[in-house]
């Protein structure tokens, strides 16, 4: 204790505070107000005041003179207490003591403090003044700590100067700018000078160090003089990757071997995170900050204005404000689908900071999972890469959360969601398989739903399932034994939709078990693979659906060629699974006289064998079928109980897949073991039919339709097998059998139009027996009343085509090539679920040359065999067979129309080996055909013209040949209509696949400029669309007109720059003003001819630059025809006569319905720019009307039956006008000008008549 004889220390100690020496803290015994309050009294009571406060000042100078004691004033005092509260005390003090500085004690920090809790301050001029001078000659921590204290120590009243004092000191020490806006942050500042601050900090933005960075934008984005240009220019300085990648980078080239560096990281992250700390609370509590920040995102339309910090912002707008959620869901929508926001840029912002997006994981949780329910495949993709990389790059609770929410999409019953969760599990299974396996029991609930699964989705769940089951070895062993016990409980199912179930999931099972990749880490002993093989055959042994099936899996496995040769090997040459053995006992034979104990007569037809040699063996077809209609009445049951298993025609082409893929990836594709069952014949019967089909009983129609479709079907797996092959008479006899094929389709047609009630043998046996059931036609050959019947059910197939192929895009030919006009024929597109799906692979024949009829009368003669050309109707039947498969896989299945009257079944059915693979690998293999694909339709183009040079211009000349200018213009629309669904393929929009879109049109675009290699995106867009340009004026017809013009449109539509209106309305208007005749001389005409004319005649609308005089010229039509209708109707009043009438009241009708139908939506578009001429049509119209009117009521007055009849339709289409003109009114925002009287029944001479029931009028 310091004991002061002072007037100094007698007063302290009289007033509460006890002085200690030394670190002892000064000690008090009073509340801290009142010691002021006792030592206030004590000197203003003192005999010597006033002199006393200058004694006090001295005798508090003197003691301070010392550091100790000086440090302990600043200190704050100990209250006198107890012994154990004061070494509590005391120790609380040493703590702060370290805390103030790091040699526990920092006076100028002390002396600063002291100056915030002072009660008042007489001079506060001279006290800034002070302070300023301070900062100036201060060492920079000192400032510093004064800066940041000046909004504490002075008045309100100084905030204005003090501001302008730091302005200036700011432009001079750029190394005080944080101190310096933390400090004016806390001041009442003038918005002119505000703003000057604002201004001169945001240059200096790009070059602040990341530590300063959350301060500068705090001060930035204060609202009180908010412009949207401060936004845009914030963000245009804010560069955030290079404060993390560059870091991170030089982290990574010393391997880490620098602590400073790989801390300095972490530093950079975290304040990367208080930056968007602080832009959050700023969105959350500023308005127009919040509305600021989406103008400007809204305003960025091109992808490389984009940056990271656009995409982080709109993820905390998103998590901040829930009620613009759906706002901000479709602008990221917008800007995903136009490519603004690409993966990459996702990609860039987990990378660079990922405790930013660990923060906004439920905001991307939530938005991803909005995003998989998109229609959009681009949008769709860009949610699975958000699931994707959060699973990467978060911990394990995000992870399981994520995990769970992919299996709720699997387990939605949505397929197409459905198959993006499945295939997002793929990905991750396939990546991060240690980090996938914890939560395999959430994956293995998915099973519980199999029973909603598609063929396809079965297979990547088991998959899924079995690379996690295989791929941890023991670590895993419960996922194995669970897909045992499920599979076998499917296999020994009775019911053959959980057999299958079984089947795929096993063969699945084994493609894991035996991958190539699993014999490095986790092997399989093959006697593993073996053993359920084994179980799988004898549980489908006896079942020739079930065996189908397990042959078609199994060649799947094959032909991916991930299974290992050894295993392969095995199990060939196993005497149990011995493929080649088994397939020629089943279903080859010799080629000798068979007695005629069959069905039908047996007959070798097909054979490919030349004259010098005869073929040996044939397919055993006819005596397989003959069997299987002998037993298809046995029971199950009783063909299970028998030792020989059952062999049935079913199995002929799954079995021979299975064995041509064996054969195949044992000697690298060389087919030449088996190349015999190429060109040898089909046992089958008498096939000229011709008119004999009425003499033949239905089991004999119905027995040779089958055995029709079995032969089809081998041809089409024959074709998949030999299509690979290179040699030149392997190529011709492939072409043979694709000649075989149309001739047999041309054949079943025929069969099938008089077999009513028809159902087809299975072809694809993964889906059920109900899927992709054909229309049970009813047409009869013999009975004249049949022929009603006939025609709809051709049109309703013809409708089931044309929704297939598209929507308003392609349109069926009005007579099919190749079909007699007196017969009757069944479009096969219904059945394609029961042909075997040919390979893609297959089309590489199109690389073949066109060889018309013509060609062949001339040249058949000549030696140049060599040269293997494709014919028109088998060019036709690979390019509807690829239109089909594109319209599959490119279009979304939401944006499809069920066709009409088509049985409920799978969209997949007879398209399951294409499903295996995605889009982007078919579009990669159609590109590869475009070549051979532009040569054909060069070669339509050459066809049409020499046909109209030949004929003087015109397409109907006598020597046309009908049926062959019915296969060029058919094969020409197909054509169109692939190029046009491979380039309106969504997936081009990513960037990605921008490359694969680039090397499609550099094909087009070498047809108008070859050799040159070089060119941008738009000179690609501007080339192709001038190439495909060139072919509008030889198409045949309005549907190939109209082809052309939507593929046209898809390129347009694909460049930034130049969107080729002009082009394409002055195409739509030469196809407008075409005459379009028919190759018999007849014009073209019927509905699908005018919904054709329609959508060019819209197409035009939307493309010309003389929209409102097309408009003006269809009013005037409309004014002219409605002026003559009303000229007519006042006729009848002079001409009354009860035929005049009749015509009227029905013809009236007619055209008072085509008025609604036509002209009414022209006066809903026409009414703001031509009011005046719309209200003197309407009341001209309405005149008209009101004269019908009265001719209904002369009618009832006379009571004539006749003319009653017609009344009633009338009355409703008079009400209906009424209506429609409110409608449009309403349209037009004029209701007030619709009036509704109650119009008076009068007869023709305008006399009244009591009403029976009144009648509004307008």
């Amino acid at each position: 204790v310091i004991e002061l004889s002072s007037v100094f220390g007698q007063l302290l100690k009289s007033a509460g505070i006890i002085l200690k020496a030394g670190e002892r803290q000064n000690e008090i015994a009073v509340d801290g107000a009142i010691f002021q309050k006792k030592l206030h009294q004590a000197l203003r009571k003192h005999p010597s005041y006033p002199q006393v406060v200058e004694e006090f000042i001295t005798g508090l100078e003197s003691h301070i003179e010392n550091r100790d004691q000086f440090r302990n004033c600043l200190l704050p005092c100990v209250p006198v207490q107890n012994q154990e509260a004061s070494n509590a005390v005391h120790s609380y003090c040493e703590s702060l003591i370290k805390l103030v500085g790091s040699d526990g004690l920092n006076l100028p920090r002390l002396i600063v403090n002291q100056l915030k809790w002072l009660d008042r301050i007489v001079n506060s001029k001279e006290l800034l003044s002070t302070i300023m001078q301070m900062i100036c000659v201060s060492p920079l921590s000192i400032q510093h700590d004064i800066i940041t204290s000046l909004p504490e120590i002075l008045e309100d009243a100084q905030h204005s100067e003090v501001a302008r004092e730091l302005s200036s000191l700011l432009k001079e020490k750029t190394e005080l700018t944080v101190p310096i806006l933390d400090a004016l942050s806390s001041l009442n500042l003038d918005l002119g000078l505000l703003s000057e601050v604002r201004q001169s900090i945001m240059v200096t933005v790009a070059a602040v160090q990341v530590e300063d960075l959350p301060v500068v934008v705090k001060f930035i984005l204060l609202a009180k003089t908010y412009t949207l240009q401060v936004i845009s220019d914030l963000r245009k300085k804010l560069d955030l990757d290079s404060f993390v990648s560059l870091p991170q980078i030089q982290a990574s080239q010393s391997k880490l071997r620098n602590q400073p560096q790989a801390s300095q990281v972490n530093v950079n992250q975290d304040c990367i995170k208080l930056l968007f700390e602080v832009i959050k609370s700023a969105i959350k509590f500023q308005k127009t900050i919040l509305e600021g920040w989406i103008k400007l995102l809204c305003n960025q339309v091109l992808f490389y204005f984009h940056k990271v910090l656009d995409l982080i912002v709109l993820f905390l707008i998103y998590a901040t404000n829930s009620k613009i959620k759906k706002q901000i869901e479709r602008m990221l929508r917008n800007k995903i689908r136009s490519g603004c926001l690409r993966e990459q840029l996702l990609r860039s912002a987990f990378r660079y900071h990922p405790l930013v997006m660990r923060d906004l994981f439920p905001a991307i949780l939530s938005l991803a999972e909005v995003f998989v329910h998109s229609a959009d495949s681009c949008i769709v993709s860009f949610g699975s890469y958000m699931y994707k990389q959060a699973f990467t790059a978060f911990d394990v609770y995000c992870q399981q959360e994520i995990v769970g929410a992919l299996v709720t999409h699997a387990c939605g019953g949505n397929s197409e969601e459905v198959d993006v969760a499945l295939d997002m599990l793929t990905d991750l299974v396939s990546l991060h398989t240690s980090s996938v396996v914890p939560y395999g029991v959430f994956l293995k609930s998915i099973l519980d739903y199999m029973d909603n699964l598609s063929p396809q989705q079965i297979r990547k769940l088991f998959h899924i399932l079995s690379v996690l089951a295989f791929s941890q070895g023991h670590r895993s062993s419960h996922i194995q034994d669970d897909i045992h016990m499920v599979i076998r409980k499917q296999l020994s199912s009775t019911i053959p939709k959980y057999r299958r179930i079984g089947i795929i999931g096993a063969l699945t099972m084994v493609g894991s078990m035996a991958a190539k990749r699993h014999n490095k880490g986790h092997p399989v002993q093959p006697c593993s693979i073996t053993s359920l093989l084994e179980l799988v055959y004898s549980s489908c042994g006896q079942i020739p659906q079930a065996l189908a099936l397990y042959y078609d899996e199994l060649a799947n496995l094959i032909q991916k060629g991930n299974m290992d040769l050894q295993i392969l090997v095995g199990y060939i040459t196993d005497d149990l699974y011995c493929v080649v053995k088994d397939f020629e006992e089943d279903f080859v034979t010799d080629l000798v006289p068979i007695e005629d104990r069959y069905f039908r007569k047996l007959k070798a037809l097909y054979c490919l064998e030349d004259e010098e040699s005869e073929a040996t063996i044939a397919i055993n077809l006819l005596p397989l079928v003959s069997q299987s209609y002998l037993n298809k009445h046995e029971n199950e049951v009783t063909a299970k109980s028998k030792e020989k298993r059952i062999v049935s025609p079913v199995c002929l082409s799954p079995f021979f897949r299975l064995l041509r893929l064996c054969i195949s990836e044992l000697n690298s594709g060389n087919l030449e073991d088996i190349d015999a069952l190429l060109v040898c014949p089909l046992y089958l019967t008498n096939l000229e039919v011709g008119g004999k089909l009425d003499s033949l009983s239905k089991e004999e129609r119905e027995f040779l339709c089958t055995l029709l479709f079995h032969a089809l079907n081998w041809f089409h797996e024959v074709v998949n097998a030999f299509c690979r092959q290179n040699d030149a008479e392997i190529k011709g006899r492939v072409l043979a059998r694709l000649q075989n094929i149309t001739e047999l389709q041309s054949l079943l047609e025929k069969v099938l139009a008089a077999s009513p009630g028809y159902t087809p043998p299975l072809a694809n046996f993964d889906s059920e027996t109900v899927e992709g059931m054909p229309i049970n036609n009813t047409v009869g050959t013999t009975k004249k009343k049949n022929k009603v019947s006939e025609v709809i059910l051709n049109n309703l197939f013809v409708a089931e085509l044309s929704l297939q192929l598209g929507s308003t895009s392609v349109f069926p030919l009005q007579d099919s090539p190749g079909k007699e006009s007196r017969t009757s024929l069944i479009p096969l597109q219904s059945y394609s679920a029961y042909f075997r799906e040919l390979d893609l692979e297959v089309f590489n024949i199109l690389h073949c040359g066109l060889l018309t009829k013509s060609i062949l009368d001339t040249e058949m003669h000549t030696k140049t065999r060599e040269i293997v050309q494709i014919g028109p109707a088998e060019l036709l039947f690979l390019l509807e067979d690829l239109c089909r498969k594109l319209e599959h896989v490119l279009i979304p299945a939401p944006a499809k129309r069920a066709p009409f009257l088509k049985g409920k079944g799978k969209r997949n059915a007879g398209f399951s080996h294409l499903c295996q693979r995605t889009s982007q690998e078919v579009i990669e293999r159609v590109v590869e055909f475009l070549k051979p694909l532009c040569n054909h339709m060069e070669n339509m183009h050459n066809f049409f013209q020499a046909l109209m040079a030949e004929n003087h211009g015109v397409v109907d000349g006598p020597g046309v040949n009908i049926q062959e200018h019915q296969f060029m213009s058919s094969c020409y629309q197909h054509l169109l209509q692939i190029f046009r669904l491979l380039f309106a393929w969504s997936g081009f929009s990513q960037h990605e696949n921008h490359s694969l879109l680039k090397s499609g049109l550099h094909v087009l675009t070498d047809r108008l400029k070859p050799g040159e290699k070089e060119f941008s995106l738009e000179d690609l867009l501007s080339h192709s669309f001038q190439y495909l340009l060139n072919f509008q004026h030889s198409v045949p017809n309005i549907y190939c007109a109209l082809s052309l013009t939507q593929l046209l449109l898809v390129i347009a539509e694909k460049s930034v720059i130049n969107l080729k209106h002009k082009e394409i309305g002055s195409i739509t208007k030469y196809f407008l003003c075409q005459s379009w005749m028919q190759p018999n001389g007849t014009r073209q005409k019927g509905t699908q001819f005018n919904d054709a004319l329609h959508t060019l005649f819209c197409i035009y609308m939307e493309h010309t630059d003389n929209v409102l005089k097309v408009q003006l010229e269809k009013l005037l039509q409309w004014n002219m025809a409605v002026r003559d209708f009303h000229i007519l109707v006042n006729l009848v009043k002079v001409f009354d006569s009860r035929p005049v009438l009749s015509v009227c009241l029905k013809y009236g009708r007619l055209f008072v319905e085509t008025f609604l139908k036509h002209g009414m939506p022209l006066l809903d578009y026409s009414f703001k720019k031509h009011r005046e001429d719309v209200q003197s049509l309407l009341k001209t119209f309405q005149l008209s009307t009101r004269q019908l009117h009265h001719m209904c009521g002369h009618s009832k007055i006379h009571q004539d039956t006749g003319l009653t009849s017609h009344v009633p339709f009338l009355k409703k289409s008079l009400e209906l006008f009424v209506y429609r003109v409110k409608a449009m009114l309403a349209l037009n925002h004029c209701q007030e000008a619709f009036w509704v009287g109650v119009l008076k029944n009068r007869d023709l001479q305008v006399s009244k008549y009591r009403p029976k029931a009144p009648f509004c009028d307008l």
